[in-house]
Protein backbone atom coordinates (compact mmCIF):
# COMPACT_ATOMS: atom_id res chain seq x y z
CA UNK A 1 0.00 0.00 0.00
CA UNK A 2 0.90 3.07 -0.38
CA UNK A 3 2.18 5.62 2.17
CA UNK A 4 -0.61 7.94 3.70
CA UNK A 5 -0.98 11.46 3.21
CA UNK A 6 -2.89 14.13 4.38
CA UNK A 7 -5.12 14.43 1.46
CA UNK A 8 -6.64 11.00 1.91
CA UNK A 9 -7.15 11.87 5.67
CA UNK A 10 -10.90 12.75 4.97
CA UNK A 11 -11.52 9.79 3.70
CA UNK A 12 -9.60 7.79 6.59
CA UNK A 13 -11.33 9.71 9.45
CA UNK A 14 -14.46 7.84 7.81
CA UNK A 15 -13.21 4.77 7.43
CA UNK A 16 -11.33 4.67 10.79
CA UNK A 17 -14.85 5.69 12.16
CA UNK A 18 -16.38 2.72 10.82
CA UNK A 19 -13.90 0.26 11.74
CA UNK A 20 -14.66 1.78 15.83
CA UNK A 21 -17.67 2.56 15.74
CA UNK A 22 -18.72 -0.93 13.89
CA UNK A 23 -16.63 -2.93 17.10
CA UNK A 24 -18.46 -4.64 19.38
CA UNK A 25 -18.12 -2.25 22.45
CA UNK A 26 -15.93 -3.60 25.42
CA UNK A 27 -15.28 -2.32 28.86
CA UNK A 28 -13.43 0.53 27.40
CA UNK A 29 -15.75 1.21 24.27
CA UNK A 30 -19.23 0.66 25.81
CA UNK A 31 -19.82 4.83 26.85
CA UNK A 32 -22.45 6.45 25.47
CA UNK A 33 -21.05 10.23 26.15
CA UNK A 34 -17.28 10.33 24.17
CA UNK A 35 -17.97 14.06 23.39
CA UNK A 36 -18.00 14.66 27.27
CA UNK A 37 -14.91 15.76 27.65
CA UNK A 38 -14.00 19.55 27.26
CA UNK A 39 -10.55 19.07 26.38
CA UNK A 40 -8.15 15.92 25.41
CA UNK A 41 -4.82 15.84 27.36
CA UNK A 42 -2.06 15.32 24.67
CA UNK A 43 1.10 14.64 26.31
CA UNK A 44 4.85 13.92 24.73
CA UNK A 45 7.99 13.06 26.70
CA UNK A 46 11.23 15.10 25.25
CA UNK A 47 14.16 13.27 26.37
CA UNK A 48 17.00 14.84 28.17
CA UNK A 49 19.71 12.68 25.40
CA UNK A 50 17.50 13.85 22.33
CA UNK A 51 19.84 16.31 21.45
CA UNK A 52 22.63 14.76 21.02
CA UNK A 53 22.06 12.07 18.14
CA UNK A 54 19.10 12.72 17.48
CA UNK A 55 19.20 16.88 17.27
CA UNK A 56 16.24 17.27 18.80
CA UNK A 57 16.17 20.76 20.42
CA UNK A 58 13.61 21.86 22.23
CA UNK A 59 13.28 24.65 19.92
CA UNK A 60 11.78 21.79 17.39
CA UNK A 61 8.73 21.43 19.61
CA UNK A 62 8.10 24.72 18.35
CA UNK A 63 9.16 25.04 14.86
CA UNK A 64 7.54 21.71 14.00
CA UNK A 65 4.04 23.32 15.39
CA UNK A 66 4.67 20.34 17.74
CA UNK A 67 3.83 22.76 20.99
CA UNK A 68 0.94 24.35 19.99
CA UNK A 69 -0.96 21.32 20.06
CA UNK A 70 0.44 19.67 23.51
CA UNK A 71 -0.78 20.03 26.90
CA UNK A 72 1.68 19.03 28.63
CA UNK A 73 5.60 18.10 28.01
CA UNK A 74 7.19 15.45 30.63
CA UNK A 75 10.52 15.94 30.91
CA UNK A 76 12.69 12.53 30.99
CA UNK A 77 13.87 11.98 33.56
CA UNK A 78 14.63 13.27 36.98
CA UNK A 79 16.33 10.51 39.13
CA UNK A 80 15.91 8.94 42.70
CA UNK A 81 18.94 8.63 44.93
CA UNK A 82 19.53 5.85 47.27
CA UNK A 83 18.33 7.11 50.23
CA UNK A 84 15.31 8.20 48.27
CA UNK A 85 15.84 11.31 47.54
CA UNK A 86 15.04 13.61 43.75
CA UNK A 87 18.53 14.87 42.98
CA UNK A 88 20.57 15.91 39.56
CA UNK A 89 22.53 13.15 38.49
CA UNK A 90 25.73 13.70 37.30
CA UNK A 91 27.19 10.32 36.88
CA UNK A 92 28.86 9.13 33.76
CA UNK A 93 26.88 7.61 31.21
CA UNK A 94 23.40 8.45 32.94
CA UNK A 95 23.10 11.85 34.57
CA UNK A 96 23.59 14.69 32.49
CA UNK A 97 23.33 17.90 34.10
CA UNK A 98 25.00 19.85 31.34
CA UNK A 99 21.99 18.88 28.53
CA UNK A 100 19.64 19.71 31.69
CA UNK A 101 20.48 23.23 32.57
CA UNK A 102 24.35 23.83 32.38
CA UNK A 103 24.98 23.55 28.36
CA UNK A 104 25.06 27.18 26.22
CA UNK A 105 22.40 26.67 24.24
CA UNK A 106 23.62 28.47 21.12
CA UNK A 107 21.30 31.25 18.70
CA UNK A 108 20.42 28.81 16.55
CA UNK A 109 19.17 26.11 18.75
CA UNK A 110 17.30 28.50 20.94
CA UNK A 111 13.63 29.14 21.10
CA UNK A 112 13.89 32.38 20.79
CA UNK A 113 16.78 33.13 18.89
CA UNK A 114 19.07 34.47 21.86
CA UNK A 115 22.38 32.28 22.59
CA UNK A 116 23.32 31.42 25.99
CA UNK A 117 25.96 32.43 27.83
CA UNK A 118 27.84 30.30 29.62
CA UNK A 119 27.44 29.99 33.56
CA UNK A 120 23.84 31.63 33.36
CA UNK A 121 21.96 30.55 36.58
CA UNK A 122 19.73 28.40 33.61
CA UNK A 123 21.30 27.06 30.33
CA UNK A 124 20.08 24.19 28.61
CA UNK A 125 16.93 22.48 28.35
CA UNK A 126 15.34 23.75 31.30
CA UNK A 127 15.97 27.26 30.00
CA UNK A 128 14.66 26.27 26.94
CA UNK A 129 11.74 24.81 28.73
CA UNK A 130 11.29 28.24 30.17
CA UNK A 131 11.22 30.12 27.08
CA UNK A 132 9.01 28.37 25.05
CA UNK A 133 6.63 28.23 27.79
CA UNK A 134 6.73 31.54 27.58
CA UNK A 135 5.82 31.60 23.90
CA UNK A 136 2.88 28.75 24.91
CA UNK A 137 1.46 29.61 28.26
CA UNK A 138 -0.87 27.52 28.03
CA UNK A 139 1.59 24.44 27.89
CA UNK A 140 2.56 22.58 30.99
CA UNK A 141 5.76 20.98 31.38
CA UNK A 142 6.50 18.15 33.99
CA UNK A 143 9.37 16.61 35.47
CA UNK A 144 9.03 12.85 35.03
CA UNK A 145 11.19 10.43 38.11
CA UNK A 146 12.31 8.08 37.02
CA UNK A 147 11.56 5.39 33.74
CA UNK A 148 12.87 2.25 32.99
CA UNK A 149 16.82 3.49 34.22
CA UNK A 150 15.76 5.29 37.27
CA UNK A 151 13.15 3.61 38.88
CA UNK A 152 16.40 1.57 40.83
CA UNK A 153 15.30 3.12 44.09
CA UNK A 154 11.83 3.85 44.18
CA UNK A 155 10.90 1.34 46.68
CA UNK A 156 13.36 2.85 49.35
CA UNK A 157 11.75 6.61 48.83
CA UNK A 158 7.92 5.28 49.01
CA UNK A 159 8.95 2.82 51.94
CA UNK A 160 8.10 4.57 54.74
CA UNK A 161 6.10 7.86 56.42
CA UNK A 162 9.09 9.74 56.91
CA UNK A 163 10.98 8.46 53.51
CA UNK A 164 7.98 9.47 51.54
CA UNK A 165 7.87 12.89 53.08
CA UNK A 166 11.60 13.57 52.79
CA UNK A 167 11.46 12.43 48.80
CA UNK A 168 8.64 14.41 48.00
CA UNK A 169 9.84 17.35 49.52
CA UNK A 170 13.40 17.42 47.79
CA UNK A 171 10.93 17.01 44.47
CA UNK A 172 9.32 19.89 45.11
CA UNK A 173 12.48 21.57 46.66
CA UNK A 174 14.86 20.99 43.63
CA UNK A 175 12.05 21.45 40.28
CA UNK A 176 8.96 23.39 41.39
CA UNK A 177 10.72 25.83 43.58
CA UNK A 178 13.31 25.49 41.24
CA UNK A 179 16.63 25.26 44.12
CA UNK A 180 19.26 23.83 41.33
CA UNK A 181 22.77 22.63 42.58
CA UNK A 182 25.69 25.17 41.27
CA UNK A 183 27.58 23.69 38.67
CA UNK A 184 31.07 24.64 37.17
CA UNK A 185 30.90 28.21 35.51
CA UNK A 186 28.13 28.71 37.92
CA UNK A 187 24.61 27.49 36.64
CA UNK A 188 21.78 26.52 38.96
CA UNK A 189 21.33 28.36 42.69
CA UNK A 190 18.37 28.94 44.08
CA UNK A 191 15.36 29.20 42.42
CA UNK A 192 17.57 29.22 39.21
CA UNK A 193 14.48 26.75 37.91
CA UNK A 194 11.50 28.46 39.38
CA UNK A 195 8.53 28.71 37.11
CA UNK A 196 10.09 25.80 34.66
CA UNK A 197 7.79 22.93 35.81
CA UNK A 198 4.39 22.86 36.59
CA UNK A 199 4.26 19.61 37.98
CA UNK A 200 5.36 15.89 38.77
CA UNK A 201 5.55 12.54 36.35
CA UNK A 202 5.95 8.95 38.35
CA UNK A 203 7.43 6.91 36.47
CA UNK A 204 8.44 4.28 37.94
CA UNK A 205 9.07 0.79 36.38
CA UNK A 206 7.37 -1.18 38.55
CA UNK A 207 6.52 -1.68 41.71
CA UNK A 208 6.59 -4.87 43.24
CA UNK A 209 7.39 -6.25 39.52
CA UNK A 210 10.80 -6.69 37.78
CA UNK A 211 11.85 -4.20 35.94
CA UNK A 212 15.46 -3.32 35.21
CA UNK A 213 17.99 -5.83 36.71
CA UNK A 214 19.17 -4.08 39.92
CA UNK A 215 15.97 -2.33 40.96
CA UNK A 216 14.82 -2.70 44.76
CA UNK A 217 11.46 -4.43 44.58
CA UNK A 218 9.49 -5.02 47.54
CA UNK A 219 5.94 -6.69 48.43
CA UNK A 220 5.05 -3.65 50.43
CA UNK A 221 5.97 -1.72 47.20
CA UNK A 222 2.20 -2.06 46.48
CA UNK A 223 0.27 -0.45 49.51
CA UNK A 224 3.97 2.37 49.25
CA UNK A 225 2.49 3.09 46.12
CA UNK A 226 -0.28 4.60 46.88
CA UNK A 227 1.17 6.19 50.10
CA UNK A 228 3.53 8.01 48.16
CA UNK A 229 0.97 9.42 45.77
CA UNK A 230 -0.82 10.64 48.75
CA UNK A 231 2.50 11.98 50.15
CA UNK A 232 2.89 13.79 46.81
CA UNK A 233 -0.53 15.01 46.55
CA UNK A 234 -0.61 16.53 50.11
CA UNK A 235 3.01 18.11 49.73
CA UNK A 236 1.74 19.96 45.82
CA UNK A 237 -1.27 21.23 47.26
CA UNK A 238 0.35 22.38 49.78
CA UNK A 239 2.41 24.52 48.51
CA UNK A 240 -0.23 25.24 45.83
CA UNK A 241 -2.04 26.90 48.91
CA UNK A 242 1.48 29.22 49.21
CA UNK A 243 1.47 30.01 45.34
CA UNK A 244 -1.89 29.65 44.39
CA UNK A 245 -1.02 27.24 41.66
CA UNK A 246 -2.30 23.57 41.27
CA UNK A 247 0.16 21.18 40.61
CA UNK A 248 -0.73 18.20 38.46
CA UNK A 249 0.39 14.32 39.52
CA UNK A 250 0.18 12.55 37.14
CA UNK A 251 1.67 8.39 37.28
CA UNK A 252 3.22 6.17 33.77
CA UNK A 253 1.11 3.17 34.15
CA UNK A 254 1.85 -0.67 33.01
CA UNK A 255 0.10 -2.21 30.12
CA UNK A 256 0.19 -5.93 31.76
CA UNK A 257 -2.17 -7.18 33.52
CA UNK A 258 0.15 -9.16 36.35
CA UNK A 259 1.75 -5.89 36.65
CA UNK A 260 -1.34 -4.18 37.64
CA UNK A 261 -2.03 -7.18 40.29
CA UNK A 262 1.57 -7.07 42.01
CA UNK A 263 2.09 -2.90 42.11
CA UNK A 264 -0.84 -0.91 41.96
CA UNK A 265 -4.22 -0.93 44.50
CA UNK A 266 -6.43 -0.17 41.38
CA UNK A 267 -8.66 2.68 42.17
CA UNK A 268 -7.21 3.53 45.25
CA UNK A 269 -4.62 5.71 43.30
CA UNK A 270 -6.58 7.53 41.17
CA UNK A 271 -8.01 10.02 43.97
CA UNK A 272 -4.34 11.46 43.88
CA UNK A 273 -3.76 11.53 40.06
CA UNK A 274 -5.07 14.51 37.53
CA UNK A 275 -4.63 11.80 35.22
CA UNK A 276 -2.65 8.06 34.36
CA UNK A 277 -0.65 7.33 31.05
CA UNK A 278 -1.30 4.06 30.05
CA UNK A 279 1.70 1.76 28.08
CA UNK A 280 0.06 1.38 24.87
CA UNK A 281 3.33 -0.33 23.42
CA UNK A 282 6.36 -2.08 23.99
CA UNK A 283 4.00 -5.59 23.69
CA UNK A 284 6.40 -7.65 21.26
CA UNK A 285 10.06 -6.83 20.19
CA UNK A 286 13.01 -8.52 18.93
CA UNK A 287 12.89 -10.33 22.60
CA UNK A 288 10.23 -12.78 21.02
CA UNK A 289 11.41 -15.28 18.37
CA UNK A 290 8.86 -14.32 16.11
CA UNK A 291 8.00 -11.15 14.55
CA UNK A 292 4.46 -9.54 16.16
CA UNK A 293 3.37 -6.31 17.02
CA UNK A 294 4.20 -3.59 19.70
CA UNK A 295 1.39 -1.45 19.72
CA UNK A 296 -1.71 -2.99 18.15
CA UNK A 297 -5.24 -1.51 19.46
CA UNK A 298 -6.30 -5.12 19.27
CA UNK A 299 -5.48 -8.27 19.54
CA UNK A 300 -4.86 -9.38 15.82
CA UNK A 301 -6.60 -12.67 14.59
CA UNK A 302 -3.74 -15.58 14.24
CA UNK A 303 -1.54 -13.86 17.41
CA UNK A 304 0.59 -17.01 18.53
CA UNK A 305 0.19 -15.83 21.88
CA UNK A 306 -3.04 -15.90 24.24
CA UNK A 307 -3.67 -14.17 25.79
CA UNK A 308 -1.51 -11.26 24.39
CA UNK A 309 -1.28 -7.41 24.61
CA UNK A 310 -2.42 -4.74 23.08
CA UNK A 311 -3.63 -0.65 23.77
CA UNK A 312 -7.49 -2.03 24.51
CA UNK A 313 -6.30 -4.93 26.84
CA UNK A 314 -4.05 -2.38 29.00
CA UNK A 315 -7.19 0.19 29.26
CA UNK A 316 -9.87 -2.52 29.90
CA UNK A 317 -7.48 -4.14 32.69
CA UNK A 318 -6.88 -0.45 34.39
CA UNK A 319 -10.77 0.14 34.00
CA UNK A 320 -11.79 -3.68 35.19
CA UNK A 321 -9.43 -2.87 38.44
CA UNK A 322 -11.92 0.46 39.14
CA UNK A 323 -9.54 2.92 36.97
CA UNK A 324 -11.95 6.11 36.28
CA UNK A 325 -11.82 6.25 32.15
CA UNK A 326 -11.66 10.43 32.38
CA UNK A 327 -8.46 9.56 33.78
CA UNK A 328 -6.42 6.92 31.84
CA UNK A 329 -4.14 8.31 29.00
CA UNK A 330 -3.43 6.10 26.16
CA UNK A 331 0.36 6.19 25.26
CA UNK A 332 1.25 5.99 21.71
CA UNK A 333 5.02 4.92 20.09
CA UNK A 334 6.62 7.47 17.78
CA UNK A 335 8.96 4.42 17.06
CA UNK A 336 8.96 0.82 16.20
CA UNK A 337 10.10 -2.41 16.99
CA UNK A 338 12.09 -4.58 14.39
CA UNK A 339 13.43 -8.11 13.48
CA UNK A 340 16.12 -9.48 10.44
CA UNK A 341 16.18 -12.36 8.93
CA UNK A 342 12.55 -13.01 8.62
CA UNK A 343 11.95 -16.95 7.45
CA UNK A 344 8.68 -18.08 6.24
CA UNK A 345 7.31 -15.88 3.80
CA UNK A 346 3.86 -14.33 3.36
CA UNK A 347 3.92 -10.66 4.83
CA UNK A 348 6.35 -10.97 7.32
CA UNK A 349 4.36 -11.27 10.53
CA UNK A 350 4.40 -14.21 13.40
CA UNK A 351 6.87 -15.34 11.57
CA UNK A 352 10.57 -16.57 12.77
CA UNK A 353 13.53 -14.13 12.87
CA UNK A 354 17.03 -14.52 13.69
CA UNK A 355 16.85 -11.07 16.03
CA UNK A 356 17.05 -7.70 16.10
CA UNK A 357 16.79 -5.12 12.84
CA UNK A 358 20.17 -3.02 12.42
CA UNK A 359 19.19 0.23 13.44
CA UNK A 360 20.24 3.82 13.52
CA UNK A 361 21.07 3.93 17.88
CA UNK A 362 19.54 0.68 19.35
CA UNK A 363 19.13 -2.92 16.93
CA UNK A 364 15.68 -3.04 16.98
CA UNK A 365 14.63 0.17 17.98
CA UNK A 366 13.70 2.85 15.27
CA UNK A 367 12.35 6.06 14.88
CA UNK A 368 9.24 6.94 13.33
CA UNK A 369 11.14 9.83 11.47
CA UNK A 370 13.34 7.64 9.68
CA UNK A 371 10.83 4.25 9.35
CA UNK A 372 8.60 6.48 7.17
CA UNK A 373 11.05 6.58 4.69
CA UNK A 374 11.14 3.02 4.32
CA UNK A 375 7.95 2.79 2.80
CA UNK A 376 8.27 2.09 -1.25
CA UNK A 377 11.86 2.03 -0.98
CA UNK A 378 12.35 -1.82 -0.61
CA UNK A 379 9.56 -1.95 1.88
CA UNK A 380 5.98 -2.74 1.62
CA UNK A 381 3.21 -1.24 4.58
CA UNK A 382 0.70 -3.80 5.58
CA UNK A 383 -1.91 -2.93 7.74
CA UNK A 384 -4.56 -4.80 10.04
CA UNK A 385 -7.72 -2.44 10.15
CA UNK A 386 -9.39 -4.46 12.35
CA UNK A 387 -6.68 -4.83 14.64
CA UNK A 388 -5.20 -1.50 14.27
CA UNK A 389 -1.94 -1.89 13.32
CA UNK A 390 0.93 -1.46 10.68
CA UNK A 391 4.21 -2.89 9.29
CA UNK A 392 6.88 -3.31 7.31
CA UNK A 393 8.58 -5.89 5.77
CA UNK A 394 11.09 -6.61 2.33
CA UNK A 395 11.50 -9.98 2.44
CA UNK A 396 13.70 -10.31 5.09
CA UNK A 397 14.00 -7.07 7.91
CA UNK A 398 9.94 -6.63 9.34
CA UNK A 399 9.06 -3.33 11.76
CA UNK A 400 5.97 -3.03 13.32
CA UNK A 401 5.25 1.05 13.71
CA UNK A 402 2.21 3.33 14.36
CA UNK A 403 2.04 5.68 11.27
CA UNK A 404 -0.27 8.79 10.97
CA UNK A 405 -3.29 6.15 9.86
CA UNK A 406 -2.87 3.90 13.07
CA UNK A 407 -2.52 7.04 15.17
CA UNK A 408 -5.53 8.52 13.88
CA UNK A 409 -8.02 5.18 14.34
CA UNK A 410 -6.39 5.35 18.04
CA UNK A 411 -7.88 8.83 18.59
CA UNK A 412 -11.19 7.69 17.10
CA UNK A 413 -10.92 4.64 20.14
CA UNK A 414 -10.10 7.50 22.61
CA UNK A 415 -12.93 9.53 22.03
CA UNK A 416 -15.42 6.84 21.69
CA UNK A 417 -14.07 5.23 24.80
CA UNK A 418 -14.50 8.32 26.40
CA UNK A 419 -10.37 8.23 27.53
CA UNK A 420 -8.92 11.35 28.61
CA UNK A 421 -6.46 11.79 25.67
CA UNK A 422 -3.21 10.81 24.20
CA UNK A 423 0.81 10.80 25.58
CA UNK A 424 3.48 9.87 23.36
CA UNK A 425 6.88 8.01 24.01
CA UNK A 426 8.70 10.26 22.65
CA UNK A 427 8.48 13.60 20.69
CA UNK A 428 12.14 13.38 19.24
CA UNK A 429 11.07 10.12 16.90
CA UNK A 430 8.66 12.25 14.92
CA UNK A 431 9.27 14.02 11.67
CA UNK A 432 10.37 17.52 11.47
CA UNK A 433 6.71 18.29 10.43
CA UNK A 434 5.45 16.96 13.44
CA UNK A 435 2.71 14.67 11.65
CA UNK A 436 1.90 12.39 14.26
CA UNK A 437 1.60 14.81 16.72
CA UNK A 438 -0.64 16.87 14.26
CA UNK A 439 -2.26 13.99 13.37
CA UNK A 440 -2.80 12.94 17.30
CA UNK A 441 -4.45 16.94 17.25
CA UNK A 442 -6.40 16.33 14.68
CA UNK A 443 -8.13 12.97 15.97
CA UNK A 444 -9.04 14.68 19.46
CA UNK A 445 -9.72 18.16 18.10
CA UNK A 446 -12.94 19.69 20.44
CA UNK A 447 -15.70 21.25 18.66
Amino acid sequence: MRPFHHRHLTALVALATVLVTATPPTAASADDSPNRRAGYHRVGYFTQWGIYGRAFPVKKLDTSGAASRLTHVNYAFGNVSEDGRCYVDGGAGEGDAWADYQRPVPAEESVDGVADAWGEPLNGNFGQLAKLKAKHPDLKVLISLGGWSWSTYFSNAARTDASRRAFVASCIDLYLKGNLPVLDGGSGGPAAAAGVFDGIDLDWEWPNWPGEPGNVIRPEDRQNFTKLLAEFRRQLDAYGRKTRKHYPLTAFLPANPATMDAGYEGREIFPYLDFATVQGYDFHGAWDAVTNQQSALRVPAGAPDSPDFSAEVAIDGWIARGAPREKLVLGIPYYGRGWTDVTGGGNGLFQPAAGPAPATFEAGYEDYRRLKTLAGNGFTVHRDLRAGHAWLFDGTTFWTYDDPAVVLQKTLYIRRAGLAGAMVWSLDGDDDNATLTKTISLGLATP
